[in-house]
């Protein structure tokens, strides 16, 4: 009895070292994603954007995120802050006291689906957004995805400096 008690406690452990742990968010989704594409103003002229994605890790659980974001007659998304993993994707949240008054938090989940890096919404940041831009519904190609260049220079930014302080007192900056 007592070796089948052992054996199974064997097998139940090896099961558990066996199970792979699904990988964390901040580390699979860490580079940054571009998309230049054609874009136009409403007088016809066509010009080229380039569409940006930057996500950097802050630890283990949580990523400095930052979007730039064009769409059609130079209306414009941009977004930087610090999401939080979460179910296997990273969740941006704004602090309350940032939200516009009469409307609701911003909150941004961004994850890989298939080959696209995606994000949405839910209609929750149109406040970052001009009136043709929108976080709903958006994506990248994963091939597009590098390292994030120059780092150093990222990290000694403003935008990041001014993300890491609205984290870790939970109110908005400057």
């Amino acid at each position: 009895m007592r070796k089948a008690a052992c054996l199974a406690l064997g097998l139940g452990a090896a099961h558990m070292a066996g199970a792979a742990a699904a990988p964390s968010p901040v580390a699979a989704l860490a580079g940054q994603y571009s998309d230049r594409f054609q874009n136009a103003l409403v007088s016809g002229e066509t010009y080229f954007s380039d569409d940006i994605v930057e996500i950097v890790p802050v630890d283990s659980r949580h990523a400095y995120v930052d979007f730039d974001l064009n769409f059609y007659n130079g209306h414009t998304c941009g977004l930087t802050g610090i999401a939080a993993a979460q179910d296997g994707a990273l969740v941006y949240r704004e602090p309350a006291d940032k939200a516009l008054s009469g409307h609701d938090r911003c909150v941004l989940t961004i994850r890989r689906k298939r080959g696209r890096l995606i994000w949405d919404d839910g209609g929750t940041c149109q406040a970052y957004c001009g009136e043709r831009g929108t976080f709903s519904g958006g994506y990248m190609l994963w091939s597009s995805k590098m390292p994030v260049p120059d780092l150093a220079r990222l990290r000694r930014s403003a935008e990041y400096r001014r993300a890491l302080a609205e984290w870790r007192t939970g109110h908005a900056q400057p």
